[in-house]
């Protein structure tokens, strides 16, 4: 049974710093960040691939980084700059599956319980 266990949240300021965490149990290729906001649908936030490649939503680029410690299989979300409309819900998602690791719910099998982030003005 894979397990994803997201940590690091909490609350910020306005222009604060978060780290998320998120321990796998094993090793999966595509590993995300999702996002949810009250009262609108679950988003994208970064991926990262098993090559070692790793996408940004537009939304967060310049602000958030997105790596991997493979030793650990833990993913990692540094959040900089933060602003109110970061808030949410922030949950880690992956799958096995090899190839283009897309953005998209869809596309992950396995997901976090997620760790709230909320950012005050």
């Amino acid at each position: 049974q894979v397990q994803l266990v997201e940590s690091g949240g909490g609350s910020v300021q306005a222009g604060g710093s978060l780290r998320l965490s998120c321990a796998a149990s094993e090793y999966l290729y595509c590993m995300a960040w999702f996002r949810q906001a009250p009262g609108k649908e679950r988003e994208g936030v970064a991926v990262f691939a098993g090559d070692g490649s790793a996408k940004e939503a537009d939304a967060v680029k310049g602000r958030f980084t997105i790596s991997k410690d493979a030793a650990k299989d833990t993913l990692y979300l540094q959040m900089n700059s933060l602003k109110p409309e970061d808030t949410g819900l922030y949950y880690c998602a992956a799958t096995r599956s090899v190839g283009v690791c897309y953005p998209a719910e869809h596309h992950y099998n396995y997901w976090g319980q997620g760790t709230q982030v909320t950012v005050s003005s």
